[in-house]
């Protein structure tokens, strides 16, 4: 019923930037709280940022000052603008969302996950 649709992973190089951005289509009645996860290999999926409809913002501490998470909320999207990459950031990033949907119901949904490579 819902689906998100990730994109703006890549290579970067240290201090590099990316951004990257998720959209969810479907049988949305409100999207609740929206963030980004992350998972490197060989680690356990970690909240890197999420972001309410009210837009109260929650940052694990190792991005704090260096990503920005927001949210359109006439377009369904969250972004995630990342600054100052560093190689420890490498990891598939994950989009995730808080949905209600029209025929009533509370289901979180996930995205299909995008690569970010920090790497000299």
């Amino acid at each position: 019923q819902v689906q998100l649709v990730e994109s703006g992973g890549g290579l970067v190089q240290p201090g590099g930037s990316l951004r990257l951005s998720c959209a969810a289509s479907g049988s949305i009645s409100r999207i609740y709280t929206m963030g980004w996860y992350r998972q490197a290999p060989g680690k356990q999926r970690e909240l890197v940022a999420t972001i309410t409809s009210d837009g109260i913002l929650n940052y694990v501490d190792s991005v704090k000052g260096r990503f920005t998470i927001s949210r359109d909320n006439a377009k369904n999207t969250v972004y995630l603008q990342m600054n100052s990459l560093k190689p420890e950031d490498t990891a598939v990033y994950y989009c995730n969302a808080h949905v209600r949907m029209v025929l009533g119901g509370r289901n979180d949904y996930w995205g299909q996950g995008t690569q970010v490579t920090v790497s000299s």
